[in-house]
């Protein structure tokens, strides 16, 4: 059953009790990549692995304030509403409903600059504040979303390399 989380606030990204901050660098410049993170959502499964479906409420384009469904592979669910939508620099999103129980806020936030050996660094936060036994699991939880945040980083950047005009 889904329940409505906290409305978040302006400074969660920061100030979050628990955070998870993750960087690879991409072959691919921050804006075919920020297109992938935010214009394509039928694509994220093809790259992130662990999510299983993602759908925006009110249909692409991505912009501030639109709301989108993700799915996870093992069942857990989240609506989200868009905070941030700035092509080729950053997108940004707030969980206001999950299946997930324990959490109280949520919110990640996706951020692209140039790198300086060539196409983009991405920046992967995720921020959270649960209940005791949520906040021990993420915790656990947080060597294998490392993995998983590279292995997609890796597979994103071969699917962007794939579509990329020769």
């Amino acid at each position: 059953m889904a329940r409505r989380l906290r409305p978040g606030s302006a400074d969660f990204l920061d100030a979050a009790p628990l955070r998870l901050v993750l960087t690879a660098v991409l072959a691919a410049p921050p804006e075919a990549v920020y297109r992938e993170l935010a214009e394509v959502p039928e694509g994220w499964p093809a790259w992130f692995r662990e999510v299983s479906s993602v759908a925006y409420a009110d249909g692409p384009p991505c912009r501030e304030g639109g709301r989108r469904r993700v799915g996870l592979v093992g069942g857990a669910r989240f609506t989200e509403t868009v905070t941030a939508a700035e092509p080729g620099r950053r997108f940004a999103y707030r969980v206001e409903e999950t299946n997930v129980p324990g959490v109280l806020e949520m919110a990640e936030e996706w951020r692209l600059s140039p790198s300086p050996y060539g196409g983009t660094r991405l920046q992967w936060t995720t921020a959270l504040d649960a209940r005791r036994p949520a906040a021990a699991l993420w915790g656990a939880a947080r060597p294998l979303l490392g993995r998983a945040f590279r292995r997609a980083a890796r597979r994103l950047d071969e699917r962007l390399a794939a579509a990329a005009p020769r």
